[in-house]
């Protein structure tokens, strides 16, 4: 069997608000496999977006193991774990985030440039992944140009823009109407497993949980 692209072992993270300390994540035990899709369900406030952050390595102050692409990212320096989450994550987030003074193509192009794709390439990749998305007429519309859920396939085709082995996404039809994030949420769905991506993908919506390959339920900051 495959190693895990992601592994976590006891992960855990507390905050301090004057005398009380609230624990967030309890010792978080998790793998994904390469390809594979796992929604991590639970509601508000019971740790989805903080245990993506720490798998994310967007920031620091967690206890216990993270492993990505086999490599433990708690012994990483910052440089090394920017390089880490350059090479291994895409990021899709429950808000769009696109630059708004570039077009829908410079989007998806920009983060290849930064990984050093050779201009011509990038270029040529960005208008495939926006074309597959249905957006192949809309490549030079700027982000206040393109509707919701528009917007969104722009974050999605940004995310896998640089072909991760993990895509990690928060909510990431949150911000659109229920129609609107089905056919959204399909088309995600579908690009991820194109690309033979792994995903973590958190959501509260048991619907949209359903479609993916395995169900991880964070309760409280304990995963079920």
């Amino acid at each position: 069997m495959s190693e895990p692209v992601l592994q976590t072992t006891d992960l855990r993270r507390s905050f301090t608000q004057g005398d009380v300390t609230i624990e967030v994540l309890r010792g978080i035990n998790l793998s994904v496999r390469p390809g594979e899709i796992v929604a991590l369900l639970g509601p508000s406030g019971s740790g989805k977006s903080t245990l993506l952050q720490a798998v994310g390595l967007l920031e620091g102050g967690f206890d216990g193991s993270i492993r990505i692409g086999g490599r433990e990212a708690a012994s990483l320096d910052n440089d090394a774990r920017t390089d880490l989450r350059r090479d291994m994550l895409g990021f899709v987030y429950q808000f769009h985030h696109l630059l708004p003074d570039f077009d829908a193509l410079e989007n998806v192009l920009l983060p290849q440039l930064i990984f050093g794709t050779e201009p011509d390439a990038a270029r040529t990749r960005a208008r495939d992944l926006l074309t597959s998305l249905g957006l192949g007429n809309r490549l030079d519309h700027r982000p206040a140009k393109l509707s919701g859920g528009e917007q969104q396939r722009v974050a999605v085709a940004r995310a896998l823009a640089n072909r991760p082995p993990l895509v990690l996404a928060d909510e990431p039809t949150g911000n659109l109407d229920e129609h609107t994030a089905d056919i959204v949420f399909a088309e995600f769905l579908s690009l991820v497993r194109s690309e033979g991506s792994a995903a973590l993908v958190a959501t509260h919506n048991e619907r949209i949980a359903a479609k993916m390959d395995r169900v991880l339920r964070l309760h409280e900051g304990v995963l079920e």
